[in-house]
């Protein structure tokens, strides 16, 4: 899998995972979310948590999902600066650039026909915010990084400045190759509530839409 782990690099992907489809430990707190009505006027959510329960449901055959990460954030980025600067405007870092659906839906499929032409044919379909998929979930398995307490997933090195996309696919492909989850490092911190705007962070790992 090394060679996946590098070609997904090349790519312009900054990490790779592998993981199962299966989110079943994770469906009583979607599930709770839900029964609360955290999901606020997100019809969408009810109405297919179906899917969310169940990727296999989503590409028949799946056996295997393959998790990245594409981080957005330059190095050289001055954010404090422009903001302190009241003749600037500042722009969601995320929103610079191309449509990143655009962007990421690319990669990922030349991504998936190297897969199919270098490792072994498959069939697979990928994803970047475009179905009812627990993608933070998926990529917390696959070894990207953590749930915070404000329920976005980090990473030690990029934080939260970076998009998450998904190859579903028939391969079974080994996990162990992949990163070990890593640990969830808020400890005590509560600072992504206490700063919170909406006050939407209700408790730790509790979010109201």
């Amino acid at each position: 899998m090394t060679d996946l782990r590098a070609q997904a690099v090349r790519l312009g992907f900054a990490k790779l995972g592998i993981t199962s489809p299966d989110v079943s430990d994770h469906i009583p707190y979607l599930d709770a979310w839900l029964a609360d009505g955290h999901a606020g006027e997100m019809a969408w959510m009810e109405q297919h948590a179906g899917l969310r329960r169940d990727p296999t449901q989503l590409q028949p055959g799946v056996r295997t999902v393959i998790s990245v990460r594409l981080d957005y954030l330059p190095e050289d980025h001055a954010s404090e600066a422009v903001l302190a600067d009241p003749s600037k405007g500042y722009i969601a870092r995320y929103a610079l650039g191309r449509d990143y659906h655009k962007v990421f839906r690319k990669r990922l499929k030349t991504l998936a026909q190297w897969i199919h032409e270098t490792i072994q044919p498959h069939g697979y379909r990928v994803f970047t915010d475009s179905a009812p998929l627990l993608e933070k979930h998926l990529a917390e398995q696959a070894g990207l990084g953590w749930i915070g307490k404000h329920t976005v997933l980090l990473s030690k090195d990029a934080g939260s400045f970076f998009f998450l996309g998904e190859i579903l696919t028939d391969l079974p492909l080994p996990a162990e190759h992949s990163d070990p989850p890593e640990p969830a490092r808020c400890g005590s911190c509560q600072a992504c509530i206490t700063v919170c705007p909406t006050q939407a962070i209700i408790a730790p790992y509790q979010l109201d839409a």
